[in-house]
């Protein structure tokens, strides 16, 4: 049997009714490095700003935040996750490991690290090091 266009025009109504499981985008809106709520973690004196956490109107996973490493200091151990990261550094001097391969830099300079690659970062100069890490498809649970 071939469906007619009435119908199909009488299943519009039923799928409009259907609730929406997609997440609401990320809003267009700036973000004032001041009004930021800053984390800082009492062994390392690290600091680290949440700038967003949400989706892109397509549903896609997208977060960024503002993270400030003492000398010497990583934010973590090496590790590998599904997302992809990139890393833009503003003040400082990293070390970044990707796949074993080293690369130091400085500040204006970008890095980027593809998915399920094994990498880490550490501050190297002898000041802060200051970057922001934009997380592209990590999931909320990731």
């Amino acid at each position: 049997m071939k469906p007619t266009r009435r119908d199909l025009s009488l299943l519009l109504p039923a799928l409009m009714a259907q609730p929406s499981t997609a997440a609401p985008a990320l809003p267009s809106k700036c973000y004032e490095f001041k009004e930021l709520p800053v984390k800082i973690d009492a062994k390392t004196h690290n600091e680290s700003r949440q700038v967003f956490d949400g989706y892109t109107h397509t549903g896609y996973p997208v977060d960024l935040h503002i993270t400030t490493l003492a000398p010497g200091m990583m934010p973590h151990a090496a590790h590998h996750h599904a997302h992809e990261e990139a890393i833009f550094l503003k003040e400082g001097t990293l070390e970044i490991n990707i796949l074993g391969k080293t690369s130091r830099i400085g500040p204006g300079s970008v890095a980027y690290v593809n998915s399920n690659e094994e990498h880490s970062w550490k501050n190297v100069g002898d000041a802060p090091a200051t970057y922001f890490v934009l997380a592209l498809g990590r999931e909320k649970n990731s």
